[in-house]
């Protein structure tokens, strides 16, 4: 019986933290995963050996168990057999990681895997380690894009997950990459054992008019040169609807206005709001005509800029 490295099953070190693995994990669990993979046997193969790796190296317990299994290998390998204490190679006793020794100490149960797994934790057939225990299903994993209005609103959204159709309401607020967990939406635990949990990761559309920081929005609006010049007001159209500003008289180009409370909402807390910041942009006129072009000449003269 060959020795299953489970952190390279992984690619994680064995010093990877609880986070890490679970984060490996979950990519090999979706790019290997039989819906994915219909009709292929090495990726069922590979779906199998990794589930088998987060079953050791997600639960504390088993990951202590088999990371002192692995420092005495070398050992079991010289006896070549399992056999107990006192057997040839030393002495090594194999009984402390055999579920057939560890008995009802051993409280570990399994399902569905390898020969190596079964003779240290056990399998959900009880045939080494008793009754079997429960077991949580398979987690999912799945992505919802959303423009930035649909992330500042909020609302209802219908998402379909390996055929079936789910119906989730967004918080309004949330942000790029965050993660939605939807209990009991993954594949049925085993022996009475909780089910899996969905994962939906939002994927938030780039957006032409502003750039989110945070909960603060930034936003360019275009300024005529004579309303820069002489001031006046002006209606901004901002996700939150039509806002009227006041443009100050001779107003520079690039000019920021802060407008307090109308940026993006703090994630479940709706009564809360970031900044929206104004980036103003002067435009010229085009196509002027003869007598437009002689009036600004004159202003031109006037201001000796000719």
């Amino acid at each position: 019986m060959d020795y299953k490295d489970y952190y390279k099953t992984l690619g994680v070190d064995k010093t990877a933290t609880t986070d890490q693995i679970k984060k490996a994990y979950r990519k090999l669990a979706r790019q290997h995963h039989p819906d994915v993979n219909p009709n292929d046997p090495t990726a069922e193969r590979k779906f199998k050996e990794v589930n088998e790796a987060n079953e050791v190296l997600s639960d504390e317990a088993k990951r202590r168990k088999y990371d002192q299994l692995g420092a005495d290998w070398q050992r079991y390998q010289q006896t070549g057999s399992a056999g107990g204490r006192g057997g040839r190679g030393g002495g090594f006793d194999w009984s402390q990681y055999t579920q057939g020794g560890g008995g009802a100490n051993d409280p570990f149960g399994g399902a569905d895997f390898s020969d190596f797994f079964s003779s240290i934790f056990g399998d959900a057939s009880g045939r080494a380690g008793g009754s079997p225990r429960p077991a949580a299903g398979q987690d999912y994993q799945a992505e919802l894009e959303l423009t930035l209005a649909d992330a500042y609103h909020g609302g209802p959204r219908t998402l379909t997950v390996n055929d079936k159709k789910l119906r989730l309401t967004i918080q309004p607020g949330v942000e790029d990459g965050q993660t939605i967990r939807l209990r009991d939406q993954g594949t049925p635990g085993r022996n009475g054992g909780p089910s899996g949990s969905l994962f939906i990761t939002i994927r938030l559309q780039p957006d032409a008019r502003y750039t989110r920081t945070g909960s603060d929005l930034t936003m360019e609006v275009p300024v005529s040169i004579y309303k820069a010049l002489l001031g006046g007001e002006q209606v901004v159209d901002t996700i939150s609807g039509p806002v009227k500003i006041m443009i100050k008289p001779e107003t520079q180009n690039g000019t920021r206005l802060r407008l307090r409370g109308k940026g993006f909402p703090v994630y479940k807390q709706a009564d809360q709001h970031g900044d929206l910041y104004l980036r103003l942009t002067l435009t010229l006129p085009q196509n002027l005509t003869d007598e437009e072009k002689a009036l600004i000449q004159q202003l031109a003269e006037l201001r000796k800029d000719a």
